[in-house]
């Protein structure tokens, strides 16, 4: 699907009332594909639900941004967050975390608008200049996402999380965005 189709859900920004929905999208994620997080999914369940509470609520007021994907059901069929680095000299970066598009809404381009609005929300903020991410070594499906999004590899971070007992690597990559003018 290019950059250019719509895909089959509404995205929009998550908040304190989807707390239930985003936990169970999460934890459903972390069990399905746990080599794609760094967290895990027994660590991750074990946390109280004003956890995500707490996340939701940082998340919806910015500087960054946590987005879901609804499909026509109105279930959440995806996540992609923006997360804006506070230190003063790093202010210019955010990273994308939490992408994920549930394994029946795969291959309807969710996951690129998910990525296109999240670096939407990064452009419209003057202060950053660039966007990190880290996609586990062997996730070709997001890596070709990622680079079709304007990403590149700039390193490759061996062992970078052990999934029961096995090492996998990250790639970190990076998209630059367009300086501002004037």
């Amino acid at each position: 699907m290019s950059a250019s189709a719509e895909p089959a859900a509404l995205i929009r920004r998550l908040g304190v009332a989807d707390a239930e929905p985003y936990r169970a999208f999460r934890l459903a994620a972390l069990r399905g594909t746990p080599s794609a997080f760094t967290s895990g999914y027994a660590e991750e369940r074990a946390k109280p639900i004003t956890d995500t509470i707490r996340r939701l609520a940082e998340a919806e007021h910015g500087p960054g941004v946590l987005l879901g994907a609804f499909g026509d059901d109105g279930a959440l069929v995806g996540t992609a967050g923006l997360r804006v680095k506070q230190r003063s000299q790093e202010r210019h970066k955010a990273t994308l975390y939490g992408m994920a598009v549930a394994g029946p809404a795969g291959g309807r381009g969710i996951g690129g608008a998910l990525v296109d609005r999240a670096l939407a929300v990064a452009a419209d903020d003057a202060r950053l200049r660039q966007v990190l991410l880290t996609v586990s070594e062997g996730n070709e499906p997001a890596l070709r996402l990622y680079t079709s999004r304007g990403f590149e590899v700039w390193g490759r971070e061996p062992r970078a999380v052990l999934v029961d007992g096995r090492a996998v690597a990250k790639l970190h990559m990076v998209r630059l965005l367009p300086e501002p003018t004037g």
